[in-house]
């Protein structure tokens, strides 16, 4: 209980100070979310809109279904609309934090390693400023990384072949790259529990279920199953456009974001804040350095190459993928795809060493993390 209020009080103030800062608006969540309310899934926006896709005479915003899914609950509610960004982002992002803690506990020595490494979670990482932004953009890798904590928890604990499914599947709803995570899982609870067949129809099941409704989501909207409508929407900013016309997905991004995600910093002003973080991204050691403690995990043990491979192979997409770190935002955006992964990582690393360095490490986290707040609220 301590835990969870030191968290919410923390994501609640400062959602509070980055609101009065960012000023007031109705999210586009909302308004997507009244429209579905009344039968549509269009947008409501006027063609050639930032990230949408006019067909048919109708403006579809680009966005994956499950960030919307929260907004439904204030449709009767008009005089919430506006705080409803704010509501659903932090409140999701609250849970997402509170549960840092029993991550490392399933994963950790114990002790009081296990406060450092959930206030690495909750606090070190981009979820933090993500959750508080108020943003739906950003709300969906909040609710993706609650799902992968949710599926990494259930795999220390009773490890039900449904619960981990479920709980890749709706994450894909909100990041589909996430989904990539799901294949080691599935191979390892194959190889360890007998009825294959029914640990397989379990586990594939909920996710078999999201992908339809993906589908489903993307063929109502532009016609196709396999249409997402990010290779054709609305694009303003031209170096942006300028890369996907070299490919959603293509090997030429590669060197880019790597660069981005490992090397790019911050640029400097002389007026406080004196850094200025990149728009496109900056390097993740610049965000969350104390990832680095997941080197410490090897590749030994079981649990370690399943994790390294979920946080592969939700990575390679993201690095060929042309929109860099997730323009605009504080640090490499996407990376919070593959961070539970590699917060579970560090967790086991901890386990064989966690001394000054490694406490280091987590302090210049969060103390970059709270750099992210600080421009957020008054740059």
């Amino acid at each position: 209980m301590l835990w969870f209020l030191i968290v919410a009080s923390v994501y609640v103030v400062t959602t509070i100070i980055v609101a009065n800062n960012a000023g007031h608006w109705t999210d586009r969540g909302m308004t997507i979310a009244t429209n579905i309310a009344a039968g549509r899934l269009d947008s409501g926006l006027p063609p050639g809109t930032l990230d949408t896709v006019t067909t048919g005479g109708v403006t579809y915003q680009v966005i994956s279904p499950l960030p919307i899914v929260p907004y439904l609950v204030f449709v009767p509610f008009p005089l919430a609309w506006e705080a409803s960004r704010l509501i659903v982002s932090t409140g999701i992002g609250i849970v997402a934090a509170w549960l840092t803690l029993p991550l490392a506990r399933r994963y950790g020595p114990g002790g009081s390693t296990t406060f450092w490494l959930a206030t690495l979670g909750a606090f070190g990482t981009l979820l933090w400023t993500q959750s508080i932004s108020g943003n739906f953009y950003y709300l969906a890798h909040v609710e993706a990384t609650l799902c992968s904590f949710i599926a990494l928890i259930e795999w220390r604990g009773q490890r039900r072949p449904w619960v981990i499914g479920l709980a890749f599947g709706l994450a894909s709803l909100a990041r589909p790259t996430v989904l990539f995570a799901a294949i080691p899982f599935g191979f390892a609870l194959l190889a360890v529990r007998g009825k294959r067949l029914r640990t397989a129809l379990s586990f594939v099941g909920p996710i078999a279920v999201a992908v339809g409704l993906a589908g489903l989501y993307n063929a109502v909207r532009f016609g196709s199953p396999l249409e997402s409508g990010y290779g054709i929407s609305v694009l303003v900013k031209e170096s942006l456009a300028r890369a996907r016309a070299q490919g959603l997905f293509s090997l030429r991004h590669l060197m880019d974001n790597l660069g981005l995600l490992l090397a790019q910093g911050f640029d400097v002003r002389t007026r406080f804040p004196y850094l200025i973080p990149d728009p496109n991204g900056h390097s993740i050691l610049l965000t969350s350095p104390a990832l680095l403690i997941a080197v410490s995990a090897g590749v030994r043990s079981h649990s370690a190459r399943i994790l390294w491979a979920a946080a592969f192979l939700v990575a390679v997409p993201l690095l060929l993928y042309y929109g860099g770190g997730g323009y605009s935002t504080y640090g490499y955006r996407y990376a919070l795809d593959f961070m539970p992964f590699l917060l579970a990582l560090v967790a086991i690393g901890a386990g064989r060493h966690f001394g000054s360095l490694e406490k280091l490490l987590v302090i210049m986290s969060v103390g970059f993390v709270a750099y992210g707040v600080v421009w957020a609220a008054i740059r």
